[in-house]
């Protein structure tokens, strides 16, 4: 292997290893078994969209140019090759893990059944639930006599279908039935026995069905068997400049779904001569990639599993709860204006930033409030403040990415809602991703305008804030606010260019000010001084960032990285990154802020960022990294990688040989960074949940 493979893990197997980990949740006998079915369905999701985006731009690298070897640093071919080769491992384990569920379940007496292990009365039961609510929604395609089958869509699952006659005096037919699951739910909770629940999916109810549907054409034996295609799902937006951006993003959305195919699933059982039929209809190759599956497909449906009673099947509420700073009947401005506050999502309840929104909607000295958003809840209460505030008189302006990738639809609705109530929105900048989080507030006060700040690690999205572990700071030391209105006046004056003595902002100052800072610990180590940097990010993959971290490691920093994703960094390295340690937890919470530390000779830098270290977000994306100057939020902070670097239960090592071995010390104290952390702010906060 050359040196270069040897120093850098490919960001397409690093993902693939960061998935296993989730994998790994749903293997874990000490997971709850609903909760293991999540995992399944969290790994099948983040599967499908690797494959609709990955290694569809792989697949578009390689037929778009023949240095695509020279243009990536790798040969994509033979990274394809291995992909293939790990998600079929994968799929064998995740086979594996769902008949274990399956058959811990039924030690629970929740027993999921198919179409054979119905008894009479179960049977009439789904064949009444099917007449009224499936076969309206079924439209099966004869495929014998099509030359091409119509395009099957993505993220659909369907039944291959083979007719039969028991008597033998007719061909064998074939058909195609998409399995409706965008209006149907996947899984029907039958009634309960004798204490015992059942459970069948659609596609089995489907397969009872079966002589029903086709007893037309006189046959009464069926097979069925499970496929489904991914396709390419990346919107390409180009320099077209007689399309307005808003056209372009709309006109991208109206292609999705009729992407190429990039990968086939389907149930191993299937005939081969019924498979070579199918995959030549539907213009798959063999050099495509095909993933011979189980039975079902699809398990991002696990997500939604039916929920049962029984405590014992799922975690443990772990419900947010106030900032021991915050009082719901008080004014959060009154307390801002005092001191700054640190919220961690999901440990505090996110109900605090929409109560700040509110106070500003509502309060008659402030006169602007202006934002950018990447994501938002379905049904969001910020963007309603933020409406609010409009109608209130306030002057709002709102940044909208338009890119956030698979949001794009919900964010053009939101937009359009909020230009209709007078909010001046603003698209983003082309070629440039805003994914920043930024609120800024103007208040008048005494006759002079300042400024409130609310800089985040992740989205403003209620919804995610229960699961996803984010960093939120509130602040109106100016330092941060004026230079958060720089970035604000960038969005409106694009062509202006602005210096940030306090900011770390992408695309500008970032990339330069990490590798001044790296350096400077460089340099500290070289004089005897203690020098060390620890890292928690979701991605670590921009190849010159890297190169500064080897240097630093040879340099005698000390360096530890948390990394929840993609860790392209190969520590362990005798002579390159012999010293560096760097662990991923997956637990209950995805990990997902981002939080840069460095010793500094002893007066330690801290960040709060936006930004993970990949290409695209230093060079391509608005990202901003606020320092933290509060000495208590530092401390904060600091508690809180303290948790995350003892975790010794849920933590994996990171290493080059992509393993994921867990984190294991004989003889210590248990530690579960995730869990320890709630008890410990909760217990801090002295209020109830």
């Amino acid at each position: 292997m050359e040196e270069k493979e040897t120093k850098f893990v490919v960001r397409e197997i690093g993902w693939l290893s960061f998935n296993e980990r989730v994998l790994q949740e749903a293997c874990d006998p000490r997971n709850p078994l609903i909760e293991r079915i999540k995992f399944l369905g969290i790994f099948s999701s983040n599967l499908d969209e690797f494959f609709r985006v990955r290694v569809a731009t792989l697949n578009r690298v390689i037929k778009a140019s023949k240095k695509a070897k020279a243009l990536l640093g790798y040969n994509p071919r033979k990274i394809l090759n291995e992909i293939q080769q790990i998600v079929l491992d994968q799929q064998n384990k995740v086979n594996a893990a769902y008949d274990d569920i399956v058959k811990g379940l039924a030690r629970k007496e929740i027993y999921i059944l198919d179409e054979k292990s119905l008894n009479r009365e179960q049977k009439n039961f789904i064949k009444a639930y099917f007449e009224n609510q499936v076969r309206p929604s079924l439209f099966p395609i004869m495929i014998d006599h099509l030359g091409r089958l119509p395009e099957l869509k993505d993220q659909s699952i369907y039944l291959a279908v083979c007719l039969k006659k028991k008597t033998g005096t007719a061909d064998d037919r074939h058909s195609l039935i998409e399995i409706p699951t965008n209006t149907i739910s996947r899984f029907m909770v039958l009634p309960p026995k004798f204490g015992k629940n059942y459970v069948i999916l659609l596609d089995d109810i489907i397969r009872v069905c079966l002589e029903d549907i086709f007893s037309l054409f006189g046959f009464d034996e069926f097979e069925a068997y499970t496929l489904k295609v991914t396709r390419d799902a990346e919107l390409d937006i180009d320099d077209d400049l007689t399309l307005s951006f808003f056209e372009k993003i709309t006109k991208g959305l109206k292609k999705r779904g009729h992407g190429i195919p990039v990968r086939l699933v389907y149930d191993r059982e299937i005939p081969e001569y019924f498979f070579k039929k199918l995959i030549k209809k539907i213009s798959f190759t063999s050099t495509d990639t095909q993933i011979p599956g189980g039975r079902y497909h699809n398990f991002k449906d696990l997500i939604k599993f039916p929920p049962l009673e029984d405590p014992d099947l799922r975690f443990l509420p772990l419900p947010p709860f106030q900032h021991k700073d915050l009082n719901p009947r008080e004014s959060i401005i009154s307390v801002i204006k005092k001191k700054d506050v640190l919220l961690v999502y999901p440990y505090h309840t996110f109900n605090h930033l929409n109560d700040f929104l509110r106070e500003a909607s509502i309060d008659s000295k402030v006169t602007s409030i202006k934002m950018s958003i990447y994501r938002l809840a379905r049904n969001s209460n910020v963007a309603n403040a933020l409406i609010n505030a409009a109608r209130n008189g306030k002057e709002v302006t709102v940044v909208m990415e338009l890119q956030a990738r698979f949001d794009e639809q919900a964010n053009l609705d939101w937009a359009d809602r909020m230009r209709e109530e007078g909010i001046k929105v603003m698209h983003g900048i082309p070629d440039l991703k805003v994914h920043s989080k930024l609120i800024l507030v103007d208040r008048k006060e005494k006759g002079q305008h300042v400024k409130y700040a609310n800089i985040s690690t992740g989205n403003f999205n209620e919804e995610t804030a229960l699961i996803y572990s984010d960093h939120c700071l509130f602040t109106k030391d100016p330092r941060i606010t004026e230079e958060a209105e720089k970035v604000f006046e960038f969005f409106e004056k694009t062509y202006k260019s602005f210096t940030y003595n306090h900011l770390l902002v992408s695309p500008f100052n970032m990339r330069k000010s990490l590798i001044s800072l790296i350096r400077n610990e460089i340099e500290n180590a070289k004089k005897g001084k203690k020098a060390y940097i620890l890292l928690k990010i979701n991605h670590l993959s921009d190849r010159s960032m890297i190169d500064h971290l080897y240097d630093a490691d040879r340099a005698g920093v000390k360096i530890d990285i948390i990394i929840r994703g993609v860790c392209s960094l190969v520590p362990g390295i005798p002579g390159t990154s012999g010293t560096i340690n760097a662990i991923s937890i997956i637990d209950r919470f995805l990990e997902h802020s981002r939080i840069y530390v460095f010793g500094n000779d002893g007066n330690e830098l801290i960040y709060l960022s936006s930004a993970d270290w990949m290409a695209r977000n230093l060079d391509q994306r608005v990202e901003v990294a606020c320092p933290v100057y509060d000495d208590r939020l530092k401390a904060e902070i600091r508690e809180f990688l303290n948790f995350q670097l003892k975790d010794n239960t849920k933590a994996r090592i990171v290493n080059g040989q992509l393993v994921n071995d867990y984190k294991r010390e004989p003889g210590k104290a248990s530690y579960r960074a995730q869990l320890d952390y709630y008890r410990f702010l909760k217990k801090q906060s002295g209020k109830k949940s």
